[in-house]
């Protein structure tokens, strides 16, 4: 069965919006650690904020350091998880989904090939870990404090979950990259 895994950047105050702000290092072990995310998954999936501002930029790149992942979320196939988009056209190899979450993410997990990946999407990622459907949270947690007018990875009012770690690993920039699995 695939796996449904979330890699988000996060501050010590659970920033994961707008990481280029107050993101200060990327280090060869965080680069080792997204590049064997994306060797291990083949499918994205991501939500609506997500989308729309990421359709517009990746089809467009074709050269330069980020060529390699354009031409990977490019090519992939992306689930995009909304209940106000009306079509996801736009970006080749995307799909909407605006029904049962629950249902059309279990049909992902059980169908063939790697793992999904989800992109960005905080709010996804909350829904996500609240319906079980996360089997994986690694977080690359930054030794800064991003502070207020962004999105926090949880809100106050998120439920009690309890999780397993599985891993914690230390950068050279003073990154941990911590794994996470859902107790179930």
């Amino acid at each position: 069965m695939r796996k449904v895994v979330s890699s988000p950047f996060i501050s010590l105050d659970g920033v994961v919006q707008s990481p280029n702000e107050w993101q200060f290092a990327f280090d060869e072990e965080m680069g080792a650690a997204l590049g064997k995310a994306l060797e291990t998954a083949d499918t994205i999936l991501m939500g609506r904020v997500t989308f729309t501002e990421w359709a517009g930029y990746w089809p467009t790149v074709t050269s330069g350091e980020d060529a390699g992942f354009a031409q990977w979320i490019n090519d992939s196939p992306k689930y995009v998880v909304s209940s106000t988009l009306d079509s996801v056209e736009d970006w080749a190899n995307s799909t909407l989904i605006d029904g049962d979450l629950t249902a059309a993410i279990e049909k992902l997990k059980a169908g063939k090939g790697k793992d999904i990946t989800v992109a960005g999407s905080p709010t996804l990622v909350r829904s996500l870990l609240e319906l079980d459907l996360l089997d994986e949270l690694v977080l690359l947690i930054h030794p800064v404090v991003a502070g207020e007018g962004r999105k926090k990875l949880f809100v106050d009012d998120t439920a009690l979950k309890k999780l397993e770690l599985v891993s914690a690993e230390p950068t050279s920039s003073g990154v941990i990259i911590a794994t996470y699995r859902p107790l179930r």
